[in-house]
């Protein structure tokens, strides 16, 4: 598929769609979270962060500092060594060679994404079946908007993660995010990743070019993009609700209206695709 005739704000859904297909990403919680925090705690705490959420257990964001940081350097490693070789110039050809590379490194930020939002309190975010519905690539969107530094997208989870929180073990709903004044922000979110993206493509391209030193360029730059997007998304996992211990202490469990989500005060400004 040729990104270059792709319309701006279809870039990132065709790279998403395809990035969430890539055999090994999606992240099993339930393993995960067995095999990660049995290295720290003890298996009726690891069992009660399982069921419930780690904050819930009584893991502090203290605790899951060093794990999550693991984790992203883990991940960084990986999809370094990935961008590196596909940055050497083979026989297909730059412009080909571009979308499998971006496919490639969404794949490993939504690994990342995965671990992360796992340790600091949320449920599945892929449905048990084979099945990738809207409501999950909307989900994964706003994610990914908060790590590539939309204010909107940091709102929105801060707004789906008090509702999480106050339903305590009930899974929330994603249907808000394809219905009513939500899905066109997460569409806006989208559009802003990709904006936020044409300096990387524009990078890779040029990079492909160059024998060798391309390769370089292309591992350097995923390496300096990647982790701090991770540590972002990292940093405002850690303020919400769901990784509150203290929170959960209160015994908080209400019904909420799991359908209504207020988005007025998200602002235009909220979508600056400015590179940072």
């Amino acid at each position: 598929m040729d990104l270059v005739v792709e319309k701006e704000n279809d870039i990132f859904q065709v790279i998403l769609n395809q990035a969430v297909r890539v055999p090994g990403v999606r992240i099993n919680r339930t393993e995960f979270l067995k095999t990660t925090l049995s290295k720290h705690f003890q298996e009726d705490i690891v069992n009660l962060a399982i069921k419930n959420n780690p904050a819930q257990a009584g893991i502090t964001t203290k605790e899951l500092d060093s794990i999550a940081k693991s984790c992203i350097g883990f991940e960084t490693s990986k999809v370094t060594a990935i961008s590196t070789a596909a940055g050497v110039p083979g026989k297909f050809g730059a412009v080909v060679a571009i979308p499998a590379d971006l496919t490639q490194y969404f794949a490993h930020v939504t690994r990342i994404l995965q671990k992360l939002i796992y340790l600091y309190g949320w449920k599945d975010i892929f449905n048990q079946d084979d099945g990738i519905d809207d409501e999950t690539l909307s989900l994964l969107t706003i994610f990914i908007g908060t790590m590539f530094g939309v204010q909107a997208a940091n709102t929105l989870i801060q707004k789906l993660a008090a509702q999480a929180a106050v339903r305590a073990n009930k899974v929330i709903a994603a249907k808000p995010l394809t219905k009513g004044v939500v899905y066109p922000i997460v569409k806006r979110i989208a559009i802003t990743i990709s904006g936020k993206m044409n300096k990387k493509i524009f990078a890779s391209g040029i990079s492909k070019m160059i024998p060798i030193v391309g390769a370089v360029t292309s591992g350097g730059l995923t390496f300096v993009t990647f982790r701090p997007m991770a540590k972002r998304l990292k940093a405002h996992l850690e303020t919400l609700p769901t990784a509150d211990v203290n929170f959960y202490k209160n015994e908080i469990n209400i019904d909420c209206e799991e359908n209504i989500i207020d988005v007025s005060d998200i602002q235009e400004s909220d979508f600056d695709i400015s590179d940072n």
